[in-house]
């Protein structure tokens, strides 16, 4: 298995996020440098998707403060989320900065595609879900082994949720209000964020977080 489609539902659907992850460096708002992959070649092709489930926003985030985004597959509906065709190496390299682990240490995606779900840790991020194929190809992603009724529901920082909306904006061509819309319902964000103002985040992107 040389390629997978590394599938995204939170801030890595924007391509500039992704590429810190890819190539090294620090987000705009972020806190952390993340190292970067063995293999720094750009995602060969991306795709928009939609995932089973829905998305919450939980626990707290090192890089940008606040909620983080999760997926849980067991939610009625679907999530969309951004496709991106990458080596099993890179997506290995990936999960392994988003579990604050080094390049080379992250963990191999063939269990998750044999078995469908590959649990690595107790960690956010820490189990890998094969989420079907594209083109033949396994589709990828990874969450928390919880489900979203088994963890304290957290406020989202303006500077992700910021990041969030540029992908989904870019990848379906979503407009500001749909955006808005969806990321202030998601459970954590709903009731500490209205669509007003994720929209108002979404149209100043260099504004200093308000949150």
């Amino acid at each position: 298995m040389d390629r997978v489609w590394y599938v995204s539902y939170g801030a890595n659907m924007d391509a500039g996020r992704l590429d810190c992850y890819v190539r090294g460096g620090a987000p705009g708002g972020g806190a952390r440098t993340n190292p970067g992959c063995r293999d720094r070649t750009p995602p060969r092709a991306d795709r928009a998707v939609w995932l089973a489930g829905g998305v919450y926003f939980g626990l707290t985030s090192r890089m940008w403060g606040g909620g983080l985004a999760m997926l849980d597959a067991d939610l009625p509906g679907a999530a969309p989320a951004r496709a991106y065709l990458v080596s099993s190496e890179q997506f290995s390299d990936i999960a392994a900065q988003e579990m604050y682990r080094p390049p080379g240490q992250g963990p191999d995606p063939a269990e998750a595609v044999a078995r469908g779900r590959a649990v690595l840790g107790d960690g956010r991020y820490e189990t890998l879900l094969h989420c079907g194929d594209m083109d033949g190809v396994p589709m990828l992603t990874f969450t928390a082994h919880w489900s979203s009724a088994q963890v304290e529901h957290t406020a989202p920082a303006g500077a992700y949720l910021r990041v969030i909306g540029a992908g989904l904006a870019a990848s379906h061509r979503w407009d500001p209000g749909r955006t808005a819309a969806y990321l202030a319902a998601r459970p954590g964000a709903a009731g500490a964020w209205s669509p007003a103002e994720v929209r108002a985040l979404m149209a100043a992107p260099g504004s200093a977080d308000g949150k």
